[in-house]
């Protein structure tokens, strides 16, 4: 089935591409989420008529979601879950969960907004992507902790990462002050 494109749609096209797509996909998502047109002669003409004003709305939308992203840049989140000794969590964390601590941190965000592949099941920092317009993406880093103090220490780690580098070092020079006493 051949469509017209109402908006861009990532891995399928631009703004006005007609593009070719199963006919289960375009009846049951791309149509009744007015994402696109059936590519017939009548709405080539309509598209036509209204594509200047669609891509004026696409681009205020498109500053919109710049603006947005400008000010959650860099927005960590955390999450307390309970979880086994080897960090496997008892459950797992969906898009849901982690639209609900964004919006708990101030941000309006949907769930379908979230781009999580495979939900989370582990311990530690995770990024998300989320999408606020089909052009603007960002990454929010996702903390999944067992209290709060460890999301804490956590969220401290993921911001500034700690000198390891200079401890190796001072091990290093230890040990090679105490080889050089041993030798004498």
């Amino acid at each position: 089935m051949e469509v017209i494109l109402l908006e861009r749609i990532e891995k399928l096209g631009q703004m006005g591409d007609v593009v070719k797509v199963k006919p289960g996909f375009a009846r049951n998502f791309l149509l009744p989420q007015k994402k696109a047109l059936r590519a017939n002669k009548g709405n080539r003409e309509f598209f036509e008529k209204q594509r200047a004003q669609l891509e004026a709305v696409n681009l205020k939308r498109r500053e919109e979601a710049s603006a947005v992203a400008v000010k959650m840049d860099g927005l960590k989140v955390s999450m307390i879950r309970q979880a086994g000794e080897s960090g496997q969590l008892y459950g797992s964390v969906s898009s849901r969960d982690i639209a609900d601590a964004i919006i708990a941190g101030g941000y309006t965000v949907e769930r379908r907004q979230i781009n999580l592949d495979v939900p989370i099941k582990t311990l530690g920092n995770h990024p998300v992507k989320v999408s606020l317009h089909p052009e603007v993406a960002i990454t929010v880093h996702v903390t999944i902790a067992r209290s709060t103090e460890e999301a804490e220490r956590a969220m401290a780690a993921l911001s500034s990462p700690a000198p390891v580098e200079a401890e190796d070092e001072e091990e290093e020079d230890t040990a090679e002050a105490e080889a050089d006493e041993s030798a004498e």
